[in-house]
């Protein structure tokens, strides 16, 4: 039961990345005894309040329940699963939430340096999209590149291999994925509604993910990259819509870079993304989504834990911390798109996280924004109300693992 209860940070594919043990995910990651039987139990979620101040509306939600379930065949292979509840409930009379797999997936552990995964699983991109626990990131909303360029918790069917040099601090990873279904493609999010997910997944496009981290004490450097194709239609049905359907036909390309930094209860996250969709005009023709050419984001953030500083270590933690982020989702267009302003964003983020224990935050932060301006062409319902390019949230909430 002592496994059990180890919890937040970090995801089993990170036992390579130099993380400590702080769940029970982690901890059957780490595990490498002889023994042959081993069930584990874990989970994590978050809810908050929220109030919007430009449109003086406020609401609550349960974001996000998740349930782990990991199981030890023998000292080689073994099963990690995790069922997600979004937003409390999910009803055939209204809109939102969502019940899926979040992964989903068997490793088979080749060496003490080396592993595969074979299943539903999340590849290493970014910061977020692996250690996406509410302990893991500052604020009650994830860092809107982390979630609209870099699609979080971005997990697909396929296969993983993950690695450490002998002599060096680097670990290596690379994925062969089913691709994306740019039907599905969405304005104002980029490529995050292609996502299949799991779900009947098309795999005539494949994908392929590769990762390197330099790590050395607290400081982590990483890039990765994502190549793919975004066809998931029958041959016949593409030729006619003039869409390439070949393995790595009609490509979504991402690109990321990110460094953190931890030295005396500071701690600095740096991230960069770009994505670039040549085809957008193909595909734009035929969906009519509005797919960009290209898009791009970054943020900066620094963070101080207030209880470093005390004379008496701590367990606790205080951290003030402060995030900006700069993006644009339609950084190109198509000659057959629509330039949306709106999707040009500035977001600044500052706010306090309290530990009172490794497993329990409790946050509170103000979120401000400033985007363009609307494009008339855009506005569908001429009843709609006028846009407001500058808007302030206060969000104040709680979050757990175990």
């Amino acid at each position: 039961m002592k496994n059990i209860l180890i919890t937040l940070l970090v995801f089993s594919m990170l036992p390579l990345w130099g993380q400590k043990v702080n769940t029970a995910e982690d901890s059957l990651a780490y595990d490498t005894t002889v023994a042959s039987i081993k069930t584990t139990l874990g989970g994590y979620g978050d809810a908050y309040y929220q109030r919007n101040f430009n449109q003086k509306y406020s609401k609550v939600n349960f974001e996000r329940f998740v349930l782990f379930v990991g199981h030890k065949f023998n000292k080689k292979i073994s099963l990690f699963s995790e069922l997600e509840v979004e937003d409390a409930k999910v009803t055939a009379t209204e809109e939102g939430g969502e019940i899926a797999l979040e992964q989903c997936y068997l490793k088979f552990q080749n060496s003490s340096k080396s592993y595969f995964v074979v299943g539903l699983f999340i590849p290493a991109i970014g910061i977020l999209n692996e250690n996406h626990l509410p302990g893991t990131y500052n604020g009650n909303q994830r860092p809107q590149v982390e979630t609209n360029i870099i699609p979080s918790t971005w997990r697909e069917l396929g296969i993983g291999y993950y690695g450490k040099l002998n002599r060096a601090p680097i670990n290596y990873s690379f994925g062969l994925l089913n691709g994306l279904n740019s039907a599905q493609f969405e304005h104002g999010s980029v490529i995050r509604k292609g996502r299949m997910e799991g779900r009947n997944a098309g795999a005539n496009n494949i994908a392929a993910t590769a990762a390197m981290q330099f790590y050395k004490n607290n400081f982590r450097a990483q890039i990765s990259a994502y190549y793919g194709g975004s066809v998931a239609l029958e041959r016949s049905v593409a030729d006619t819509l003039k869409l390439h359907s070949g393995l790595l036909g009609t490509p979504v390309m991402l690109g990321e870079i990110d460094l953190q930094q931890e030295i005396n209860g500071i701690s600095l996250r740096l991230l960069a993304s770009y994505i670039s969709i040549p085809n957008a005009y193909a595909i734009n023709q035929a969906f009519d989504n509005n797919t960009p050419k290209s898009a791009y984001g970054a943020y900066g953030e620094i963070a101080y834990n207030i209880f470093a500083c005390m004379k008496k270590p701590s367990l606790k933690e205080l951290i003030f911390f402060i995030r900006y982020e700069i993006l644009d989702m339609n950084a190109s267009i198509a000659v057959n798109g629509i330039i949306d302003n709106t999707l040009k964003q500035k977001h600044v983020i500052s706010g306090l996280n309290y530990l009172p224990l490794k497993n329990v935050v409790i946050k509170a932060d103000l979120h401000f924004s400033n985007t363009g301006a609307r494009n008339p062409l855009l506005i569908t319902n001429p009843t709609t109300k006028g846009y407001q390019p500058n808007n302030n949230i206060f969000n104040l909430g709680i979050g757990y693992g175990f």
